[in-house]
């Protein structure tokens, strides 16, 4: 099974394992499953950090992404396009982007926020 992993759960999974749940921490920890991050997360990471809103610099994301065993999943083209289709029940342009990418992957997302789940057709393990 193909997952992308949402950035709060990429942060949790490394900071507070305890936060996660048991049903999305099996999902991180089977070997039978391909976990990926979003390079969306990877740049909210980012512009978070040089804002001083998260203590997360660039080495701790590699290693995690190492630690967790996680694919770099890149925004594409198809993604984008995506976004001009997309309901608008927030705003969140990160969150958006993560959400576009799952949906046009097919693929679930593993993440405790409630407002992913108000996006017909969007699968969401927690």
């Amino acid at each position: 099974m193909r997952v992308l992993v949402d950035t709060v759960t990429f942060i949790w999974a490394l900071r507070s394992p305890e936060l996660i749940s048991r049903h999305a921490f099996s999902a991180l920890e089977s070997e039978a499953t391909i976990r990926e991050l979003s390079s969306i997360s990877i740049t909210e990471i980012g512009m978070m950090h040089s804002a001083g809103k998260l203590n997360f610099d660039k080495g701790a994301v590699i290693d995690g992404v190492e630690d967790l065993k996680l694919r770099v999943l890149p925004y594409s083209e198809e993604h984008a396009f995506r976004l001009f289709d997309l309901e608008c029940h927030h705003a969140d342009p990160f969150d958006r982007q993560i959400i576009v990418q799952a949906l046009t992957e097919n693929i679930p997302v593993i993440t405790p926020d409630e407002k992913f789940r108000v996006y017909a057709g969007l699968r969401i393990i927690w």
